[in-house]
């Protein structure tokens, strides 16, 4: 599968953006002969599981310039990768604790020559700077999250949503979520049509936790 599935989803991007877009599977796949960060099966179908999921966070919030955006656990560089591809005047912090999967994100933001991404190879908690948004792919379940990220979201917003974490999960989150009642769930398959959504969720939990 080619970046085309992108440009049926984001007809409006720049050709430098679809440039960067269509670059990243050579990209992904050269690294990965180096360092493992994508199994073989996603690496066939990058564009679809990867690139085009991250992008689900883009249909649920556009991305104000000059905000702040931090991926953690990031692993290969997903979302943040393609949130940053996405959106050129928002800063992008992709955050992992596994050096080896930093510098393939390194090598990958070199490649495309982004300016907007810092990559650091951390534990989150040991981040001190505050953020809009979080974003993340279902590192962990969402209390264990909203603990490691404690502090990291800043109070003023810049978008009419108020800031807080966005979530890619999957299947059933009614026990994960259930002490948290200000939770918003997006469905993917509303944006779509693909069959690998008809599970895939975004979670909107905005900066105020408690219900």
């Amino acid at each position: 599968m080619k970046a085309e599935i992108i440009f049926k989803y984001f007809p409006n991007l720049s050709e430098n953006q679809k440039l960067q877009f269509s670059q990243l599977a050579d990209l992904y796949i050269d690294w990965n002969l180096k360092i493992n960060v994508v199994s073989r099966k996603d690496i066939e179908e990058l564009y679809l599981r990867h690139v085009l999921h991250s992008l689900g966070i883009a249909k649920v919030q556009e991305f104000n310039p000059t905000s702040a955006i931090l991926d953690v656990g990031t692993g290969g560089g997903f979302p943040g990768i393609p949130l940053a591809i996405l959106f050129p005047e928002s800063k992008f912090t992709l955050v992992d604790s596994i050096g080896k999967k930093i510098r393939v994100v390194e090598e990958v933001v070199n490649g495309l020559q982004l300016q907007n991404v810092t990559p650091v190879n951390k534990r989150v908690e040991e981040l001190n700077s505050q953020f809009d948004f979080i974003v993340s792919r279902a590192v962990a379940t969402m209390p264990t999250f909203v603990h490691w990220v404690k502090g990291k979201i800043k109070k003023e917003s810049k978008h009419e949503r108020r800031n807080g974490i966005l979530y890619l999960k999957g299947g059933d989150l009614s026990e994960e979520l259930k002490n948290y009642r200000n939770a918003r769930i997006f469905n993917l398959s509303d944006y779509f049509t693909e069959d690998f959504f008809e599970t895939k969720k975004v979670v909107y939990l905005p900066l105020k936790y408690k219900g």
